[in-house]
């Protein structure tokens, strides 16, 4: 049972995929007049090789075969093909599944014989007609003799897309053919077309290659007028720009050979300047006053209306009529629109130049009548390109007060940013600065300005400003913190960044150096104030504090420190210098020389024992003793004295005695001895000389007691140098 039905499977799929060729259906026929007759049909793709077989039956039951493989199409070619003939055409589709036949069709060659396109050699206009071209071709060589040829001529201008069609018949069968097309604009230039097809037959020849032709030319149409007036010169003078042009949607009626242009002052036509160019424009000089100009244009076929415009005096006020005025883009053109306030003006001339920092070389202009909306299309307005556009209104020859507004065809991003920099610099503050975007770098109108700025290894803030603001103030910043700042230009299609620039606020501002100055300037000056007022009060204190007293050396006082003996011998000497006679005189200045002598080992020797009471005094104070102590008599002759001066030993001076005092009897003075021996009659000698013991500024600080030198010592060592 099993091993039956794995027998009969593959034989029961194979029948189940078995797929015969789809009939044939859509049979269409077409006769190429002397070339092939041509049948296709319309099968649905087929999945298996499919072989088609065209079956023909014609005059006197003749009959034939085309075939061809997978593909919908066959032809009979010429001589097999008979004209004029009827056939019967039957198609059979066969593969390895099987065979499948279409419905039998027949066909005329009269009504699907389809001829050659044809060839125009010629489109002419015919001297002396107007508005007509003259269109010569030749007749097919590839159609029948005897049969009578439909034809179609289409038509344009130059400039339009829109197709005119005009039908004729020609019986005749020469090989040259000729149509005249009428009703055409003067001096105009036409695309045209032909295509042919026999009487009875339902296909057309494809169209011909294209042919133009223009129209035969009149006399020029009136011109469109306008002038630019410049500003009056030294000598009284004002240029005047002329521009002119063929009126718009007017047609064209021939080409200009050139122009006449006559002016005169208004009422003084004696005065008639005339010029002649073939340009269409031209500069005139013209005076304070009002002037009229006309305009002309000429060909071979005659001249154009005159167009006139009236220029108005230099002090002359224009009217003004124009209330507010709009422009918006609508797909791929602008739209300007304008109010006026005077029913009776209905003529405007529309102005636009480009908006550039350099003074425009070209003005664009155009006429308006009729209509207060301006159309402007791609064509006639550059990209990313700002125009003034002006509107004048002319009532009467006379041109009155322009409205204008600025307007773009389509904008863009900005080429570039503005340049910025950062002034006034504080500890928080800063003023961030920016150029404004050239006019030719806009590319669309500047809405707004975004400054963004961030501190170092800090968050990104913005702030955005109108388009008119130049410069804004960031405050709330940190003190003493690097900044980094752009400023980005944006219009409707985006956004241009500009330089970055790195600033670094201040640590401390300005202000605040002022106050701390004030403040110290201030308090000076209080101080100075307060001392003026104290030194008025008490000038010598003042004077004591500031310019204090030094002694002045030459009048020390030091020879005496060490008592009145040496003072006593020196006042015994001058006694005697008194009595002495002119014979004396070399001892007189011996003695002088042994006193300047004396006195300055006196000296030197007090220096000595104030050197070495401050050294013994530092030693028992290292010692813990009580810091009292009392010279020795003998301290001069001691080893620190030597080791201090390293005084020889042949000038030492022998000790001296030492005197006794009485514990609680204080010493006599040197003036009271002077007195009780004045008081006795006896006089004074040497030995009764003493000094006195005045305290040493300089030394008062360091020495406590001081043993000086006696009288009688002294007078002892004097004798001994002498």
């Amino acid at each position: 049972m099993w091993s039956v039905a794995l027998w009969l499977f593959p034989l029961l799929c194979r029948f189940s995929l078995a797929a015969p060729p789809h009939k044939p259906e859509n049979i269409s026929c077409i006769y190429y007049y002397r070339h092939n007759f041509t049948c296709t049909w319309s099968p649905k793709k087929e999945a298996n090789d499919t072989w088609y077989t065209v079956k023909r039956n014609y005059h006197q039951n003749k009959s034939d075969i085309c075939t061809s493989k997978n593909r919908a199409s066959c032809s009979f070619f010429h001589p097999r093909v008979t004209y004029p003939d009827v056939y019967i055409i039957e198609v059979e589709a066969q593969n390895k599944d099987g065979i499948s036949k279409s419905d039998t069709t027949v066909w005329t060659l009269d009504n699907i014989v389809k001829i050659e396109p044809l060839k125009i050699y010629d489109v002419n206009p015919i001297l002396g007609v107007k508005q007509m071209v003259q269109i010569k071709w030749r007749r097919p060589v590839l159609a029948p003799v005897s049969a009578t040829l439909n034809y179609t001529l289409r038509f344009r201008t130059v400039n339009s897309t829109k197709w005119l069609e005009v039908n004729f018949t020609s019986k005749d069968n020469d090989f040259d053919q000729t149509f005249d097309l009428t009703g055409l604009q003067p001096f105009t230039e036409y695309v045209l077309a032909l295509r042919c097809a026999a009487n009875t037959s339902n296909f057309w020849s494809d169209w011909s290659q294209e042919k133009t032709g223009t129209t035969e030319e009149q006399a020029p149409n009136r011109l469109d007028l306008w002038g630019i007036l410049g500003p009056a010169k030294a000598n009284g003078t004002r240029p005047v720009h002329l521009l002119w042009k063929e009126a718009k949607g007017a047609p064209v009626w021939g080409k200009p050979v050139g122009y006449n242009i006559w002016y005169f002052p208004e009422n003084n036509t004696n005065l008639t300047e005339t010029r002649n160019t073939t340009h269409q424009q031209l500069t005139l000089h013209l005076g304070n006053k009002v002037y009229w100009v006309s305009v002309i244009s000429y060909n071979s076929m005659g001249k154009s209306p005159k167009s006139t415009l009236r220029i108005p005096a230099s002090h002359e006020t224009s009217f003004q009529c124009i209330e507010a005025m709009q422009a918006w883009l609508t797909q791929d053109q602008l739209v300007v629109e304008w109010q006026s306030s005077a029913p009776k003006v209905n003529t405007w001339i529309v102005e636009w130049v480009p908006d550039l920092d350099s003074e425009p070389t070209t003005f664009s202009w155009e006429l308006v009548s009729h209509d207060r909306i301006w159309t402007a299309k791609q064509d006639k307005l550059k990209p990313f390109l700002c125009y003034n556009i002006s509107v004048y209104p002319m009532l009467d020859k006379q041109v009155g007060e322009p409205y204008s507004i600025q307007a773009y065809i389509k904008e863009g991003v900005p080429l570039k940013g503005p340049m910025t920099k950062a002034e006034n610099i504080d500890v928080k503050t800063v003023t961030i600065t920016w150029e404004e975007t050239p006019k030719s770098e806009r590319r669309g109108f500047i809405n707004n300005y975004t400054i963004f700025y961030r501190a170092k290894n800090g968050d990104e803030v913005s702030k955005t400003v109108n388009a008119s603001i130049l410069q804004y103030d960031l405050e709330a910043l940190t003190r003493n913190t690097p900044y980094t700042v752009y400023v980005m230009a944006n219009t409707n299609a985006g956004g241009a960044k500009g330089n970055e620039i790195n600033f670094k606020t201040l640590s401390i501002s300005i202000i605040e150096v002022f106050l701390i100055s004030c403040l110290v300037g201030g308090g000076l000056l209080i101080f100075i104030i307060l001392m003026v007022i104290y030194g008025l009060k008490k000038p010598n204190k003042l004077k004591h504090h500031c310019w204090p007293v030094i002694p002045n050396p030459a009048e020390s006082s030091i020879a005496m420190w060490r008592g009145d003996g040496s003072k006593n011998k020196l006042a015994l000497k001058e006694a005697q210098l008194d009595s002495v006679t002119n014979t004396d005189v070399d001892k007189i200045l011996k003695l002088q020389y042994e006193l300047s002598d004396e006195l300055m080992v006196n000296s030197e020797r007090l220096l000595v024992d104030v050197c070495i009471e401050e050294s013994l005094k530092h030693q028992k104070n290292i010692e813990g003793e009580k810091n009292e102590y009392v010279t020795s008599p003998y301290m001069l002759s001691s080893s620190p004295r030597k080791s201090l001066l390293e005084v020889p030993t042949s000038a030492e001076i022998p000790p001296r005695k030492a005197e006794s005092l009485s514990e609680g009897t204080p010493p006599a003075t040197c003036s009271d001895t002077k007195e009780q021996l004045l008081a006795s009659g006896q006089s004074l000698t040497p030995a009764h000389l003493c000094e006195e013991t005045a305290p040493n500024p300089y030394l008062k600080n360091s020495v406590t007691t001081r043993e000086f030198l006696t009288s009688g010592k002294l007078a002892d060592q004097t004798e001994r140098e002498d």
